[in-house]
């Protein structure tokens, strides 16, 4: 077989099946070469989730009608002023984008450098259709019509709109944070998504474009060592989301999607996150030309560092100093119980006799019941007795029937509680330690599955239907799903553009968060593959249901209510791990004891 080469059509659509994947591909290609062009206004317009139109307008330098000829030309760009590729700062260099795209799909550009005329140029699937004079402001304008249309075995393998939409927004969005000095609006189907003004700070803009509450939540990050700069916004751990999709991360003003830096990320948040939730974070790494590869890929999506240990080592400490001068805040609100018995009526200063004050009768009785009790602090700051003198009191309750054996059952009889998290029972053979948040969780999953397979899970009806905004992708998704969620319970209405209504919550979970419900289950629903029912995934939705539902961990249970919980373990399938395969129960035998106080 002879040697032939390519013909040149032919060479574009190769390089277009490594660049432009689907729209957001090609979106990514045009915004990134306005950024380079020196705008300080984009505007991005979408038809069909970008399949059937591209739009992007800037105020940059503009084009000549000879420059624009050679743009469409294959490795023709002006982003290399020489020869040395690895000191690229500009976002594209290669100069395949645009022939790329132009060869599968009707491709106008139209520009006009400042103090020129405008001028147009059309290209049709490879072929060139029309050029000629354009009237235009300053800056240029590209146009992508039918994307594929005429690659049909490229097209049946985009999905659907919503989801091709919903990566083009994307895309736009993290360029936008990467460059808060200029400004980007976003239209789909004639309807403006997007609008961020020029000049903002990093922290607004990562704000405005991800969640308006993380700028209260949120520290900033401002970390150097060895010429590599760390900034940025790192979200309060407790500021969290069910899936990764708000983690953003930037070298060089290039939005990446590295392991070697995710993996960074999870390696700071390790002690303060659970192994399900993760942070939001939009990092941003300023490396030394020669000491990162950006090269690597041709979407440049992908870098590669020379020293790979120090950027994960600057990450890690960068973002852990920063939290740790956050100190003690949460966006979490304390327990309103906890919270009053330390602002109770209390004496907090000694008698001019000089002798303790008596403890107030309402304290007693809340130290008898089940919470401790404090009172005020007496002599200097060293001393931290009572000012009282009382024996300290375990809770009891008063038995209305005789205390079961503990021979009757595997899991035995409850006999107390544990910094209120957890349950101690005595079994015949030993002593067994429960989760009771983590035992619960997996109690009602059980249920919910039960419930479903049963003909669906019975709703209650919110007195007040409760509005939870969300971006507009997260309420497409739900609203898709909406059908399939009300069998679970949850009923939700689209209520504009980026909030959902919920109208009822499933019955079996009771009085919940229900913002921190949706929210959660917008973000499963965001790891799901588009192609599979909900109803395949049904472990997930109904996992992050139960966990809203179940008991929490600090809440106090009566004696009957923990054998109660003991009780349905015992015959539930599958109830000696959670939902997240972590155990809810261990058991210390007897001869184990025994052991531990040396008597065997």
């Amino acid at each position: 077989m002879s040697i032939r080469r390519l013909p040149e059509h032919l060479v574009n659509r190769i390089a277009a099946g490594e660049v432009v994947e689907r729209p957001a591909s090609a979106l990514k290609e045009l915004v990134e070469n306005a950024v380079d062009s020196g705008a300080t206004r984009i505007t991005v317009r979408l038809g069909g989730g970008g399949i059937e139109l591209i739009e992007v307008t800037d105020d940059g330098c503009g084009m000549t009608p000879a420059e624009m000829a050679l743009a469409l030309e294959r490795h023709a760009t002006s982003k290399l002023p020489d020869d040395a590729i690895d000191a690229v700062t500009t976002l594209g260099f290669r100069g395949e984008a645009l022939p790329s795209i132009a060869s599968v799909s009707r491709f106008t550009v139209e520009s006009r450098p400042r103090g020129a005329d405008g001028w147009s140029r059309t290209v049709d699937n490879g072929a060139l259709a029309a050029e000629g004079p354009a009237a235009l402001p300053p800056g240029t304008r590209v146009r992508v019509e039918g994307l594929f249309e005429k690659v049909p075995a490229r097209r049946k393998f985009l999905r659907s709109t919503r989801s091709e939409y919903a990566a083009c927004l994307d895309v736009v969005k993290r360029l936008a944070m990467a460059r808060p000095e200029i400004g980007f609006s976003v239209e789909h189907d004639g309807r403006r998504v997007l609008s961020v003004q020029e000049g903002m700070d990093r922290i607004a803009r990562v704000a405005a474009l991800t969640n308006r509450d993380l700028a209260a939540n949120s520290v900033g990050i401002d970390f150097e060592r060895e010429g590599i700069v760390l900034g940025g916004v790192a979200g309060l751990p407790t500021f969290n989301r069910g899936v990764a999709d708000h983690q953003y991360l930037f070298v060089n003003g290039r939005p990446v999607k590295d392991r070697l830096l995710t993996g960074a990320v999870r390696g700071a948040y390790a002690e303060m996150l659970a192994r399900d939730r993760h942070p939001v974070v939009a990092l941003f790494l300023d490396v030394p030309p020669d000491q990162v590869d950006v090269n690597v890929h041709p979407a440049k999506t992908e870098v590669r560092f020379r020293d790979p240990q120090l950027a994960r080592g600057l990450i890690v400490s960068g973002l852990r100093r920063a939290l740790d001068g956050a100190g003690h805040r949460s966006v979490r609100r304390p327990d309103a119980a906890v919270m009053g018995l330390w602002t109770s009526d209390v004496d907090r200063h000694p008698r001019e006799s000089g002798g303790p004050s008596p403890a107030p009768a309402s304290l007693l009785d809340a130290q008898r019941s089940w919470a401790p009790a404090f009172a005020g602090v007496t002599g200097s700051v060293h001393d931290r007795r009572p000012s009282f003198i009382a024996p300290p009191l375990a809770r009891a309750e008063p038995a209305a029937e005789p205390v079961p054996a503990a021979i009757s059952y595997p899991l035995g009889v409850a006999r107390g509680q544990v910094a209120r998290t957890y349950i101690v029972a005595e079994a015949e053979d030993g002593l067994v330690l429960v989760d009771q948040h983590a035992a619960h969780e997996r109690l009602v999953l059980e249920r919910m599955r039960r419930a479903v397979s049963s003909g669906g899970v019975a709703s209650q009806a919110l007195l007040l239907p409760e509005v939870v905004e969300l971006d507009e992708p997260a309420c497409d998704r739900l609203e898709a799903r909406a059908g399939e969620l009300a069998e679970f319970g949850l009923e939700l209405e689209r209520f504009g553009p980026r909030a959902m209504l919920v109208r009822a919550t499933p019955a079996l979970l009771g009085k919940g968060d229900v913002i921190g419900l949706v929210t959660d289950i917008a973000d499963e629903l965001a790891a799901f593959d588009s192609a599979l029912s909900l109803k395949e995934k049904l472990d997930h939705v109904a996992a992050t249901m139960a966990c809203h539902g179940s008991v929490r961990a600090g809440r106090v249970l009566s004696v009957a209510e923990m054998n109660a919980l003991l009780r349905e373990m015992e015959v539930t399938p599958h109830s000696g791990q959670c939902n997240h395969g972590r155990p809810t129960w261990v058991k210390l035998a007897h001869g184990d004891i025994e052991k531990l106080f040396g008597r065997k």
